[in-house]
């Protein structure tokens, strides 16, 4: 690279975005900032060590090579960083409850943090130079997003594959010192590696669970490109042949400026209260409050949900069945209320019982609409309102204006039981003292390698 400078005599957009992201410090930003990304980093890990056994994450590891730097979390393997971010990206995505960016509709975080955990494993970092990488990938991923991103992109594209490689290479950029060449060279490389398409809804695949390991395993391979001299296409984001040419199909913005006025897009990110897709989120929450005034579901005559746009057009997000396994479920906005109603709480099993008769009748009495004011206030506000309709004729009905999202005593408290069933009490309390602690953190891979069981730790819990 030469100035920096496209053939138009402007700066691109790519090397801005570097160019803000590199002069960063983690002293910039406010405390409750840097509290928010230590949150994000536990829950994770807390998604990651519960969906280690299930099939999509035994089938990442397994393709992961033996030998190298990086641990593969809640395992005694190390890999090499791109095989170990790729699985510990899908094990973080394996109970569709990771981290959410609604105006992106994207998941930052679990494309970020794999990144960052692999390449604290491969050179020296400090945990305040992690948590500011972490922010910024949370940031470029973001505000991308927010530009690129509309409801009928987010149909075909899985939006997470498409901008999360971008965000996670410049925040791997910042963290292993790049320089403002090599972090621009680094963002265009990983926008050539955008992907994810959205036919798994429409054909029952489990492809989903392994778009942010392909994002996570491609940044580092970007940002180990640049770094090994490798230049990129600098107008990446604004060419004739460029992101937004290719996927929104018109011009970029003028700008796309990270941080702007000092506020910081992880401040907009929500951790999921349960595992399911983002858009059930708060329609399951509302059917939670009507399922407290029922007898019983026997004396439900129809089901109504009204939703913003963008969640009824989400692929699967209307899907009235046939189900054929878990994550069908669980993207469905008709199926996450029918199973609320139906069991009187929102977790995990209510996605066992696919064949449940008393859920299945539901699901077939219900009708999903689109709300103008619950659209008007997306994505600054994810409202939903679900209405029953009574044999007798009465009605009940509960709405809210937003998704409730986890609290931070209930991220400590899943991470603390998730960690603890994988590295027992001791170890899981100190990994959590690690993370809370970070900025002062002289190793941050200390921190991924308090993830990784040993030899003789594997086989004892493989026997229990």
């Amino acid at each position: 690279m030469t100035n920096g400078l496209t053939g138009s005599g402007k700066v691109s957009l790519a090397r801005l975005m570097a160019r803000s992201a590199l002069a960063v410090d983690l002293g910039d930003f406010e405390p409750q900032v840097v509290a928010k990304a230590k949150l994000c980093l536990l829950d994770f890990l807390s998604c990651a060590f519960e969906a280690g056994q299930h099939p999509w994450s035994r089938q990442a590891v397994r393709i992961a090579h033996d030998g190298g730097c990086a641990t593969i979390i809640g395992t005694s393997q190390l890999s090499s960083p791109a095989d170990a971010a790729f699985a510990n990206a899908v094990m973080g995505h394996g109970l569709v409850r990771e981290d959410m960016h609604a105006a992106s509709i994207a998941h930052h975080g679990v494309v970020i943090w794999p990144t960052l955990l692999a390449l604290s494993e491969q050179a020296p970092l400090h945990g305040a130079k992690l948590l500011a990488a972490a922010i910024i990938g949370y940031e470029t991923g973001a505000r991308i997003g927010r530009a690129l991103l509309t409801s009928g992109l987010a149909r075909l594209y899985r939006p997470t594959g498409l901008v999360a490689p971008l965000g996670a290479a410049l925040a791997g950029s910042f963290a292993l010192g790049l320089s403002e060449d090599a972090a621009t060279s680094a963002v265009a490389i990983a926008a050539n590696t955008s992907s994810g398409l959205n036919e798994w809804p429409h054909a029952g695949g489990s492809d989903m669970y392994f778009h942010p390991g392909f994002a996570a395993s491609n940044a580092i391979k970007a940002i180990g490109l640049a770094a090994a001299g490798a230049f990129g296409s600098e107008t990446i984001l604004e060419g004739e042949a460029g992101l937004f040419a290719a996927y929104r199909r018109q011009a970029a913005p003028d700008s796309i400026a990270i941080f702007p006025g000092g506020e910081c897009e992880i401040m907009a990110v929500y951790n999921k209260p349960v595992p399911a897709c983002n858009f059930a989120q708060t329609a399951a929450q509302a059917a939670l409050r009507v399922s407290h005034e029922l007898a019983g579901t026997d004396e439900i005559d129809r089901v109504v949900i009204r939703a913003p746009d963008a969640a009824v057009r989400y692929p699967g997000c209307d899907s009235m069945g046939p189900y054929r396994n878990a994550l069908q479920a669980k993207m469905s906005i008709p199926f996450s209320v029918a199973a609320t109603l139906a069991r009187g709480e929102i977790e995990e099993e209510n996605y066992a019982e696919l064949g449940n008769a008393d859920i299945i009748r539901l699901v077939s009495v219900t009708d999903l609409e689109v709300d103008a004011g619950y659209t008007a206030a997306f994505p600054a506000k994810q409202g939903a309102e679900v209405t029953v309709h009574l044999r007798d004729g009465r009605t009940v009905r509960h709405a809210l204006p937003d998704v409730i999202a986890a609290t931070p005593s209930d991220i400590r408290a899943r991470f603390c039981a998730a960690a603890s069933r994988i590295l027992g009490d001791d170890r899981a309390h100190r990994l959590e003292q690690l993370i809370e602690s970070s900025e002062r953190l002289g190793n941050a891979g200390d921190i991924a390698a308090q993830c990784r069981l040993d030899t003789a730790e594997r086989v004892l819990r493989s026997a229990s």
